[in-house]
């Protein structure tokens, strides 16, 4: 039986969670009772950023009202257990965090081979992650290896399709996906996880609903055989990006 995969070891010597909660589009009023109930069912990794418009209700301690305020107050978990992912804007002088220890890795969001390959080339403190859109609807098959030949850990946000963007790629629907999930007695976002995890990277499924977020941790102590994994990688592939009149070279931005 293949190992769990509950953890991936970063350059840094760090590691990661390798299943997390991603916090975008969840209302204030209910991020942080989604995060303190994640938390309580296992999750450890929490993915957060300033512009989710969120962030403060759950990690800012000064909040009375903050989700892991009461969490660590209360015995729930220890803050060294917890990983928080946020967003800075890049600056050069962003490598201090991790050298004054007040982050265990930094890294990136949406780089492409060309924009990821070009920052390692020049950066002092180079990525330990790169987190893209990543699931069976869009393997990122390129990317990925890419960041494997240079250490940096892929992290895939939105691993089961994000329904409120208007270029929805519908992952749970596809047909192959629900097939091998029947087959083995799961939820073709169960499936749609573990295929992530069993690949080689992390995922960030995003749930504000008790039922869905338990649903969406159950993905160890069981694994995709190899036929159906191979199976898998039959789903058309489709991709979601963002074009603007502000980057005139399409290959530079997107894979």
């Amino acid at each position: 039986m293949e190992e769990e995969i509950r953890f991936f070891k970063l350059k840094t010597g760090a590691e990661t969670p390798s299943v997390g909660l991603g916090t975008w589009s969840a209302a204030p009023g209910v991020v942080g009772d989604a995060v303190a109930t994640a938390v309580k069912v296992g999750y450890r990794h929490i993915n957060c950023a300033p512009l989710y418009g969120n962030e403060e209700f759950i990690f800012y301690l000064c909040r009375i009202d903050c989700a892991l305020k009461k969490l660590l107050d209360d015995g729930v978990v220890k803050r060294e257990d917890l990983w928080i992912t946020s967003k800075l804007w890049h600056r050069e002088s962003n490598g201090g965090t991790l050298d004054s220890g007040k982050a265990r890795a930094i890294g990136v969001i949406n780089f492409s081979v060309n924009k990821l390959g070009d920052l390692l080339d020049i950066a002092r403190v180079p990525p330990a992650v790169n987190q893209v859109e990543c699931h069976p609807s869009w393997k990122q098959t390129k990317l990925h290896a890419f960041c494997k030949s240079k250490e940096v850990h892929l992290s895939g946000y939105s691993p089961l399709g994000s329904p409120s963007n208007e270029r929805e790629i519908e992952v749970l629907k596809d047909p192959i996906l629900n097939t091998v999930a029947q087959k083995l007695g799961k939820s073709p976002a169960q499936v749609a996880l573990r295929w992530g995890l069993q690949i080689g990277h992390g995922v960030l499924p995003k749930s504000t609903n008790e039922a869905r977020l338990k649903e969406n941790y159950d993905v160890f102590g069981w694994y995709i055989p190899k036929d159906l994994l191979a199976k898998l990688s039959e789903i058309d592939q489709a991709s979601s990006f963002f074009l603007s009149s502000l980057c005139a070279y399409f290959h530079f931005v997107w894979d």
